[in-house]
């Protein structure tokens, strides 16, 4: 199976939607802005959280925006998942928690 991050990139390639990286973290903080709008809105701003519904393809959104976001900078998002998931797991031995503390 083709790299997910290799097809973003060949995406934008193949529709000439190349931008500078502050420009690809600002769509990413915007679809990620829309995901949290869905949340609220579902969620009847928290009021009812049983009834949280987020539609697949907004996340698919967001996810398209990171993975362009980390082939911008190029950063591979495959290891930088693995490097995120050692630190939670050196955390959760530590200490219990998965949290940074902060």
């Amino acid at each position: 199976m083709e790299d997910q991050q290799q097809r973003v990139a060949a995406f934008v390639d193949d529709h000439d939607l190349e931008t500078p990286p502050e420009f690809r973290l600002l769509d990413l903080v915007s679809e990620v802005g829309e995901l949290a709008k869905d949340a609220n809105e579902s969620t009847t701003y928290g009021a009812e959280p049983d009834d949280l519904e987020i539609s697949s393809d907004e996340l698919g959104d967001a996810l398209f925006a990171l993975l362009a976001v980390a082939d911008t900078l190029e950063i591979d998002a495959d290891q930088a998942l693995e490097e995120a998931l050692e630190k939670y797991e050196r955390r959760l031995e530590g200490s219990g928690s998965a949290g940074s503390g902060h």
